[in-house]
């Protein structure tokens, strides 16, 4: 039920102008869960993100999304009544992984800036009710189901039942590890940054508009376009370093410049509402010239022979060479922001590793590629594949663990049924007449 619901909300924002632009016809009440209500256009939107993926299910895509959008109502409904809470900083976690599953997909931050003409603290905006709510949602359906488990004997039975030619495929899955360098950036290319940045600040001092100079000027493409401006954000929704002197400034005040792992910034406040601020800024980055763009290719193709000809190990050189912190001390091993596991199903692996692997057997290590992290800053890497498992069809011996999941969810799929059937007794559930004819998975009509 919840693979979906949980797909690519991206693609939600990105439908967003088609479906504004047709609201006094798609918004009508459908559906009534309780006190929640569900629009035609919620229906709209979904439809549009799943045909934008290639979703094909052969059943009515929008009495599919109808029913999850009821789903949701019911367990938001039974949250309320339980006193079922998420704090916002557990939404902004969940928010922040999801952004950099996108900015994996898309190469960076500034990529996905540009795809959809907003700044990252502005898609965050437009994310956080939809995900509180389906954290909400999630945190209800697992308390649910917390003391529904299975035996091994349920799961053999629930193995035995699939015939030969219904076992699933399991696809090839990878674990890749990687070590990573950045070129370095000189003092000369800071302090170039650096003094630009003062002149912009001694123009702005001097009468010229500090909108027009971000527009000209920011390397920030989110938000060059609306002057430099960010929007009302709070603490959370920025790096600390901008959050602690943003949040100081006086209105109308202009910032020293402050460092942060974009680049180099100032920030004038526009005005402050409540625990929220709207500001803009001037983003710089210093220059990485070509030959330190070649000097950390050729670092890391020395290390790469050293692992190759075992003078050093491959962990040992992620723990002393890699400037990837999140990965430098598990052997540079990398995780999947779908699902936070170290595998990964071939079109999960980011485009540019997957060039750079696609010829490699298991142990086998790339040559340095150039590529862009999550804030758009150049750097080099070699990639390592630490295991590749085949598609193959299921069976017990290899595949135990994904065929218990299977079971197990089997299982809970009937426990909610139950579920369902026993509210709708006590819940109020009305839908619109246009989609009485819809063959929905639980009885939601009398």
């Amino acid at each position: 039920m919840w693979k979906r619901v949980t797909v690519l909300l991206i693609a939600f924002i990105a439908s967003q102008s088609f479906v504004l632009a047709q609201n006094k016809m798609l918004d009508e009440v459908v559906a009534i869960v309780g006190d929640r209500i569900i629009l035609d256009s919620d229906i709209e939107k979904q439809a549009i993100q799943y045909r934008q993926q290639g979703y094909y299910s052969g059943g009515d895509i929008k009495c599919e999304i109808l029913e999850e959008q009821l789903y949701q109502k019911m367990l938001l409904n039974q949250a309320e009544i339980d006193s079922i809470e998420v704090t916002e900083s557990e939404v902004e976690s969940a928010m922040q992984q999801r952004i950099q599953y996108f900015i994996s997909q898309l190469g960076s931050e500034q990529k996905l800036e540009e795809f959809y003409g907003k700044s990252v603290v502005e898609i965050k905006e437009e994310f956080r009710p939809l995900i509180a709510d389906q954290m909400k949602s999630q945190r209800m359906q697992t308390e649910l189901t917390k003391d529904v488990d299975i035996t091994p004997t349920e799961v053999r039975n629930f193995y035995n039942q699939i015939p030969n030619d219904s076992l699933p495929l399991i696809n090839t899955k990878l674990q890749l590890q990687q070590i990573v360098r950045y070129p370095e950036i000189s003092e000369v290319e800071v302090l170039a940054v650096k003094e630009r940045l003062q002149k912009f600040k001694e123009r702005i001092e001097g009468g010229e508009r500090f909108a027009t100079l971000a527009a000209l000027y920011s390397e920030d493409e989110g938000t060059a376009a609306k002057g430099g401006q960010l929007g009302y954000v709070g603490r959370g929704d920025l790096v600390p370093e901008f959050a602690a002197v943003a949040f100081k400034l006086e209105k109308g005040q202009i910032s020293r410049i402050v460092k942060t792992e974009y680049g180099y910034h100032i920030i004038k406040l526009i005005d402050k509402k409540g625990e929220k601020i709207n500001c803009r800024h001037i983003l710089l980055k210093p220059e990485v010239k070509p030959e330190k763009k070649v000097q950390a290719q050729k670092f890391l193709d020395s290390v790469r022979n050293k692992i190759i000809n075992d003078t050093l190990e491959w962990v040992e050189a992620a723990r002393m060479y890699s400037d990837d912190e999140d990965t430098r001390t598990n052997g540079g091993l990398l995780i999947n922001y779908q699902d936070g596991s170290s595998q990964f199903e071939k079109d999960q692996v980011e485009p540019s590793i997957a060039y750079a692997i696609k010829d490699l057997n298991p142990g086998d290590i790339s040559k340095p590629f150039e590529a862009e992290d999550d804030k758009g800053k150049t750097l080099y890497k070699i990639v390592r594949i630490k295991s590749r498992v085949k598609a193959h069809t299921a069976n017990m011996q290899d595949d135990y663990q994904a065929i218990q999941e299977m079971a197990l969810r089997k299982k809970k799929e009937e426990f909610v049924t139950d579920w369902i059937e026993k509210k709708h007794e006590n819940t109020y559930i009305r839908i619109s007449d246009k989609y009485k004819d819809c063959a929905f998975k639980y009885k939601w009509l009398n």
